[in-house]
């Protein structure tokens, strides 16, 4: 009889391990469907171009079987902040501005009770012309293009303030959908003229491109009228919606450089070289993320959206078994995606809600990217802890939600 109890002893620990061992994930490949992209975006732009645009066909996509997952399905089920209705980017690479600017919108709301709309195309208008600045600077050696981080909208609040999107929409007559395309291409061609011919006068350069974006965007008002007084975009931003540039801090999470320090966060993205991105272990910057939506703040974020777990069905995110079980996702796993290229700064948007299901913690994710914009609910994604904690790699936070990290660094 002592024997049977030291035998059930002895292999109970294993039976308990072996029924909450997490169920293995299954992949299958999926046929991509025509979804908002085709039908809303390219359709909007074919009508004001007058013009069929050519789609190629789309591979099948390698993804996680979500057909058994009890996953989150509506914004409604969580605990969220107060956000404006998601707005698609169009056929535009400026996430960036699109994520960066409704988490301003919702830091108005949070600090001054106003609900505003405001312009991205004001950002990225001006973010432009920094960098064609940048480019002559720096005599061609950099490149030019869409993308950009988060915070550099935080550069040019500091630099041109903020407008409604009533008074900038950024979009010609008759345009629905952002279409950058001709005009990133035009400014190309003229960059490279200038590097080709080393005509490098910023003032010229400034001016020509400020003409090319005014052609394809419309030129964005010096001057607006608020509450029957005129006041200019830095006066708008300052004084009538109380936004401080100084509030905002940046956090990446890269074992490769020294933690609570700050440092550059080397991506393309990141063409202005900021230093300005404070370097904390994986553990602090999802205590960041959580401490900040528990405490009513929410946060843009940047990171990788082109994985398996991604789902276009379900708007749902997860990292699957088959990529890495979830008690191994630390400063490591991170690192290795990030030096071997399948981890990537490939999007942003805006984190604003937060959901605990099954002892699993989600985030509500508002999002501009054609995809989100596909099925029920659209302009939102569910992302599992999972998959911000191993693919996430930098966040734009309110100082106040992030006090106690912040005190961990500045002594």
């Amino acid at each position: 009889m002592k024997r049977l109890f030291l035998i059930i002893f002895i292999i109970t620990p294993y039976l308990i391990t072996a029924q909450i061992k997490p169920q293995k994930d299954n992949a299958k490949f999926i046929e991509y469907k025509k979804g908002y992209y085709e039908n809303s975006i390219l359709k909007g732009i074919e009508e004001y171009d007058n013009q069929k645009k050519e789609i190629p066909l789309s591979p099948k996509k390698f993804s996680v079987d979500f057909s058994n997952k009890i996953v989150p399905n509506s914004p409604l089920q969580f605990k969220s902040v107060w956000y404006n209705n998601p707005v698609s980017q169009g056929a535009t690479g400026t996430c960036w501005c699109f994520s960066a600017i409704s988490f301003i919108e919702s830091e108005i709301f949070k600090n001054t009770n106003q609900k505003v709309k405001l312009s991205e195309m004001y950002g990225v208008y001006w973010e432009y012309v920094e960098r064609a600045r940048y480019f002559v600077l720096q005599k061609g050696n950099c490149t030019f293009g869409e993308g950009s981080e988060a915070n550099g909208l935080i550069r040019t609040i500091k630099l041109h303030g903020l407008l409604p999107e009533i008074e900038y929409s950024g979009k010609l007559p008759g345009q629905k959908i952002h279409n950058h395309e001709k005009m990133v291409e035009e400014m190309n061609i003229y960059l490279q003229s200038v590097k080709t011919k080393c005509e490098w006068n910023e003032e010229i350069v400034i001016e020509t491109i400020k003409n090319i974006l005014n052609k394809y965007m419309g030129t964005p008002p010096s001057i607006i009228t608020v509450n029957a007084k005129e006041i200019n975009p830095l006066e708008y931003s300052e004084n009538i919606l109380k936004v401080n540039p100084r509030d905002y801090f940046s956090f990446m999470s890269i074992k490769e450089k020294p933690f609570n320090q700050m440092g550059e966060l080397v991506e393309d993205d990141n063409w202005w070289h900021g230093s300005n991105y404070y370097n904390i272990s994986i553990e602090d910057f999802m205590k960041a993320i959580k401490n900040a939506i528990n405490k009513g703040y929410s946060i843009s974020l940047c990171g990788d959206v082109s994985e398996p777990g991604m789902d276009r069905d379900s708007k749902c995110a997860i990292i699957p078994t088959f990529d890495i079980p979830s008690e191994y996702i630390d400063d490591d796993s991170r690192l290795i995606r990030l030096k071997n290229g399948s981890t990537t700064d490939d999007h942003c948007i805006h984190l604003v809600g937060y959901l605990e299901k099954d002892k699993d913690a989600w985030f509500l994710i508002k999002d501009s990217g054609a995809g989100a914009f596909d099925g029920e609910n659209p302009g939102f994604k569910y992302y599992n802890e999972d998959y911000v904690k191993l693919k996430m790699m930098n966040i734009l936070v309110n100082k106040e939600a992030v006090k106690e990290i912040l005190d961990k660094i500045i002594k």
